[in-house]
């Protein structure tokens, strides 16, 4: 079966409501749209949770679909991509990635006390951002450390978008070349 049949037989069943749209997805696109959604969540566990989440939205809004508007596989490529960057906003997944970044290396040094030690390459981070002019840091705290989108770094700091997005651009590039030296 080709791709185009697969792609017709695929709308016909989510315009029916029939639930073999599901199988077909998961047997003839789930690698790709994984795929999508790992390069964003970055972690396999979550990946797989957004593709089952991202599934039933699919199915929840499969009367959303229309064939004039582009192909079936970019629509579900774009709930799949959304879902991936609403789950990288959530709180629970931001706490997970702070409680990941501050990994602690445990060691035995011999005299039977477990020795712990802090991963010094993610502490340093916010020495680093500290350094930063005030309204670069105010940005960058607000956007990595608290999770805001740069609308809500926006409207919390009372500036135009653009003004955040350039200060951001700002920021970080005084930080690669803090780093890099």
């Amino acid at each position: 079966m080709n791709l185009q049949s697969i792609e017709q037989q695929l709308i016909t069943f989510l315009q029916q409501g029939d639930k073999q749209a599901i199988r077909l997805i998961y047997q003839h696109y789930r690698r790709a749209l994984f795929g999508v959604i790992m390069q964003i969540v970055k972690e396999e566990a979550t990946a797989e949770d957004v593709l089952q989440e991202s599934l039933v939205k699919i199915w929840q809004k499969r009367d959303t679909y229309s064939p004039d508007k582009g192909r079936i596989y970019t629509w579900m490529l774009n709930i799949c991509r959304n879902s991936a960057i609403d789950k990288t906003r959530s709180k629970h997944f931001q706490r997970g990635q702070m409680t990941q970044s501050q990994d602690f290396f445990v060691s035995d040094s011999g005299g039977g006390q477990p020795q712990v030690q802090a991963k010094t390459d993610t502490l340093d981070m916010r020495s680093w951002v500290d350094r930063l002019q005030p309204e670069h840091r105010e940005i960058i705290s607000l956007l990595y450390f608290k999770g805001y989108t740069h609308q809500e770094a926006s409207d919390e700091l009372g500036l135009p978008l653009g003004t955040v997005k350039s200060r951001v651009r700002k920021a970080l590039q005084v930080l690669r070349t803090w780093m890099s030296q």
